[in-house]
Order: C-alpha cells, then structure tokens, then sequence
C-alpha cells in the first residue's frame, strides 16, 4: 500500500505555512503504517498524475498566482482526467481559484483558468482578512481558518464546502465559502487548514483511504497534539460554540 502526495508549486505558492498540510497528511498516512511519497513539483518539471492519490495547492502572491495559472494551463487536460478519474484536489487560498473558469485582476485583465469549475474569480481593490470560523457538513466539529484574500468568487450554487459563522464568505455578505465537488476541495482559508482542524484532516484522509484502499482497517488517529491546540483556540476565542 502506498500514497502518493503532490505538492504542485511548493516554492510559488506556499504562504502561511501552507506545506504544513502536505506533513500533516504524510504524518497521518504513515501514522497508519502505509508507505507515502511526497512529490514536489513546479514550473520546470514535468506534470504528470497518473499514479497520485492527492493533489495540494496552496496559497501564492497574486503574481506567482499566474506565474503557475500560465504553466498550469498546459496541462488542463492531464488535471481533467486527473479530476474525473477520482484523484483528490486540495486547494487552499488563492489557489482555488486556478481551477474555476478565469481569474480577473486589477488591471481588468482576464486570465484564463482551467476550467474544471464555471465560477470565477475577481480581484477587489480591498482585502479580506480575518481569523474565521465556518461548519461544513461533512464534520461535526467547527472549522478554523484564516482569511487574507482580495479576491471574490462567486457561481458557486450549492457546491461550497463551509457555512459561515464567524467571518466572510466567498464574497461579501455571503454565507458560504469554498467549493467541494466530487474529490476536490477548495477554500480560501489558510492556516494551514489540515493543522487546525484535526478533524477535517482524519475526514480526508479517510476518504482517500477508503477511496483507494476499500478494505484497509483504519487504525485509530494519534493526534493528542492537533486536537489540544484546537480545543484551546476554540475554548480561548469561540467558548460560546464549545457548549
């Protein structure tokens, strides 16, 4: 048995201690006893997904946004059937929106995306930034994350992944946030995001494994540390939730 993790643009798009997802999903993996690569690509390699389990974008400038929107683009078909033949997608920040249907920036330049989704992205002459607080349907538990965006997406109908409750939604005065089709997920919360929320992490993490390993027994989740610091941020700054 084996997990295979890209981490697409680590060196363009990792702000906020993105990478800390791609560690988070190897620890949890390996805590399993499964064997995980971790393959780190970007623009001057080659991409290929064949033989990958779990896709993780994160967060970039908005100028090494399209320095990997441009390179990306040349492999919109590879990610489709990537996407269509069940591999996961996690994208964090701005780098969901390289899979939407164009990006507008502040110049009022349109960047063609990739298309894998119809909503697109616009960037605002404002920034959003906040430490935030959402629910999703796929956990009981509250989601945290951090907001620092200045774009806005919208046309995302009923495929977004988290209901606000505390913060700003894909755009102002929304109340949803993010987008969950199939095996991808994406968001603009930062964090990073699986470190945070421990119990987001086991979901997906066992969704890959049932996705891939049908008959595989999970062993029980050793994560004493992610949950007491979750535990703390939520009694800390959010304790009327925690009753």
């Amino acid at each position: 048995m084996k997990i295979t993790i890209v981490h697409l643009y680590y060196d363009l798009l990792n702000l906020y201690g993105e990478s800390g997802n791609v560690k988070a999903l190897k620890k949890v993996f390996e805590d399993q006893g499964i064997e995980t690569e971790i393959r780190f690509l970007t623009i001057t390699d080659q991409l290929t997904f064949d033989d990958v389990n779990i896709v993780f974008v994160g967060a970039g400038t908005e100028q090494n946004q399209k320095i990997a929107l441009k390179h990306l683009n040349k492999y919109k078909k590879d990610i489709e059937k990537a996407y269509k033949n069940g591999t996961f997608f996690l994208a964090t920040g701005n780098a969901l929106e390289l899979f939407g249907s164009s990006i507008i920036d502040q110049s009022g330049k349109k960047w063609n995306a990739l298309k894998l989704f119809k909503f697109h992205a616009k960037e605002e002459p404002f920034r959003i930034v906040d430490e935030a607080l959402f629910k999703t349907n796929l956990i009981p538990e509250y989601i945290l994350g951090f907001q620092n965006q200045n774009s806005v997406v919208k046309d995302l109908n009923k495929e977004h992944l988290f209901e606000v409750i505390k913060g700003t939604g894909s755009y102002p005065k929304s109340k949803s946030e993010g987008i969950h089709v199939g095996n991808f997920y994406g968001t603009y919360l930062i964090g990073p995001l699986l470190v945070r929320n421990p119990a987001l992490l086991k979901y997906i993490a066992k969704e890959i494994l049932s996705f891939y390993y049908p008959n595989y027994i999970l062993k029980p989740f050793s994560m004493n540390l992610e949950e007491n610091a979750y535990n703390t941020f939520m009694n800390n700054y959010y304790k009327e939730y925690t009753k």
